[in-house]
């Protein structure tokens, strides 16, 4: 059996793809803007100086907390070589020292120390992570704190809401084609994953403390300023997507490519309506 994280890993999209690298860039400037910054506003800063930021894909927040809060050492894990090439590179243009990538499968336990870390930072691992594997991650995350350090999950449970009947059918295929994958908590047949709902359980389960949430909307409607972001975004996860549909069997390519054609004129009407929701949970390991 391979031991490379790379050859092995459980993403629903291709981690290995340019089309992926390009989305993973847009889609982690975009959150970054809907949650208003890259820390939540109420964290003491003056608390942190060593940062882990889990699937950190192309690097964009681990490298902007670097940019912005130079005296924190940052360091980003992903299991993709290829998108950490590509952070590497972005951080060596900057000239920034004080952030490292590293290649690492966060679905095992994490090659650090107890107590390294202040802050553990992840979001949107629903694209990878069981079910089974959230809990185990979270108590990983509370052995690499140290005493009063933070972790932050940021998830979201399906593509969003719009008027689209063609992009409604893709979601509803999407949650269901994670279900068949083992990555949902809702009852069967449900139209959302069901994620968000668990994430202060699992922090609680593994002894963090208060614990805090923070939900946001992001509206890619016709002419908003998040309308194109959100819409190529969508429109590269309806083309990365066909193999996991394929293959848990919900849809052919063929009717994938049909209702992403669909889908993909009803964005570019006047009347398109689309709201997407995350959800941040963070909580404290006791001091």
């Amino acid at each position: 059996m391979s031991t490379n994280p790379e050859e092995e890993n459980s993403y629903v999209l291709d981690a290995e793809s340019g089309a992926e690298l390009a989305r993973l860039v847009d889609q982690d400037m975009m959150v970054t803007r809907a949650m208003g910054g890259l820390f939540p506003r109420d964290l003491d800063l003056a608390t942190i100086s060593r940062v882990l930021d889990v699937a950190c894909g192309p690097g964009g927040w681990a490298i902007e907390v670097a940019r912005t809060h130079p005296q924190m050492q940052v360091t980003g894990v992903d299991i993709s070589g290829t998108v950490l090439q590509y952070a590497k590179a972005q951080a060596k243009v900057r000239d920034l020292d004080n952030v490292t990538f590293r290649v690492m499968d966060v679905t095992k336990p994490l090659g650090f120390s107890d107590e390294s870390f202040d802050m553990v930072n992840a979001r949107a691992m629903i694209g990878f992570m069981s079910n089974a594997g959230w809990s185990a991650f979270v108590q990983e995350a509370f052995r690499v704190l140290r005493p009063g350090g933070i972790l932050r999950l940021t998830e979201s449970d399906d593509l969003g809401f719009t008027n689209s009947a063609a992009q409604e059918t893709l979601t509803r295929l999407g949650v269901l084609a994670l279900e068949r994958a083992g990555k949902t908590f809702a009852p069967p047949g449900g139209r959302n994953a069901g994620l968000t709902p668990m994430l202060g359980r699992f922090l609680r389960r593994a002894g963090f403390v208060n614990i805090r949430r923070e939900a946001y909307a992001i509206d890619y409607s016709a002419g908003e300023p998040a309308h194109d972001s959100v819409c190529h975004d969508l429109m590269a996860i309806h083309a990365l997507s066909i193999p996991l549909f394929t293959k848990t069997q919900v849809a052919t390519e063929e009717e994938m490519k049909a209702l992403s054609q669909r889908a993909v004129a009803d964005f570019f009407s006047d009347d398109f309506c689309g709201l997407m929701y995350l959800l941040s949970v963070w909580g404290q390991k006791p001091a």
